[in-house]
């Protein structure tokens, strides 16, 4: 197994304090699983925390600020490394995602958002946010537009998405702005920046029918599964769970289209909404 990951503390408050616990941690000469023991977690999500790819919450912050006798440090920077610039169901994966070798995901009615383009991007928010002022839904897209930054780096993290149908068929924002958030995705596609797979309409049911998932691997750190409801999502850590999902998407992409005949439907349907925002 390859030795812990090196992380900058400079680079976020979350970086900070992930270093911090680990020479805390190394100081004390506990193992990870030592220390897990009195939170009832186990090693690996101790190292989740030292790797930056799990969230320390308040209460486990003052306990290991009582077993490791660091005088309240860990209490005191929790609450900054915790401030996110995401929804509460979805911080903690969006940070995990940031870290995460490869990227896995199924969407059954949106573009990923690390997909998405700016305009796509605003009328998906708009519509969820029918009242909000314009700020708050700039807020939103400079967001969603921070984490697409993630594949601004030619090779990783490696990305795998699959769409259902239903994401090319459902029209975003109007004809252009899909034009232009399908040839997005097929340009990323074409470039071989990004594996991608449409799951068409005639492949009847199947396994993720329940909803969207996102499957997040590490250097460092065991797997991770996160799915979302309305309003809701889960960030999964249980092995056993996490390789029910996993076999879940790999049946997915049995079924799909392959990554050739997908890019050749993402690209005909953009075209058909280009000539159809036409005057």
């Amino acid at each position: 197994m390859p030795g812990p990951k090196d992380l900058d503390p400079s680079s976020s408050p979350r970086a900070f304090l992930s270093a911090e616990l680990r020479f805390a941690r190394e100081k004390s000469g506990l193992t990870q699983d030592q220390l897990g023991q009195p939170l009832f977690v186990s090693g690996s999500f101790i190292g989740q925390l030292e790797s930056g790819t799990r969230r320390m919450h308040l209460e486990y912050a003052r306990q290991i600020d009582q077993i490791l006798g660091t005088e309240g440090f860990f209490t005191r920077n929790c609450v900054a490394a915790a401030k996110s610039r995401y929804p509460d169901h979805f911080a903690e994966a969006a940070e995990a995602e940031a870290v995460a070798t490869t990227i896995r995901e199924y969407a059954p009615l949106l573009i990923p958002g690390l997909l998405q383009t700016e305009a796509y991007a605003r009328a998906m928010f708009r519509a969820g946010h029918l009242t909000a002022p314009e700020p708050f839904i700039d807020d939103l897209v400079a967001a969603r537009l921070a984490r697409a930054q993630l594949l601004e780096d030619p090779t990783k993290p490696l990305m795998w998405a699959v769409l259902d149908e239903a994401v090319l068929r459902r029209r975003v924002g109007g004809a252009g702005v899909m034009a232009e958030a399908l040839a997005h995705v097929a340009s990323l596609g074409f470039r071989h920046r990004i594996i991608i797979q449409v799951l068409p309409f005639d492949a009847g049911a199947h396994m993720a029918h329940g909803g969207a998932l996102k499957l997040m691997a590490f250097s460092d750190a065991p797997p991770l599964a996160y799915i979302e409801g309305l309003g809701t999502g889960q960030l999964l850590d249980d092995p056993a769970r996490v390789n029910h999902y996993e076999l879940t998407y790999d049946l997915v992409g049995a079924t799909a289209l392959s990554p050739q005949q997908s890019l050749a439907l993402i690209e005909s349907v953009a075209e058909d909404y280009a000539h159809e925002d036409q005057p």
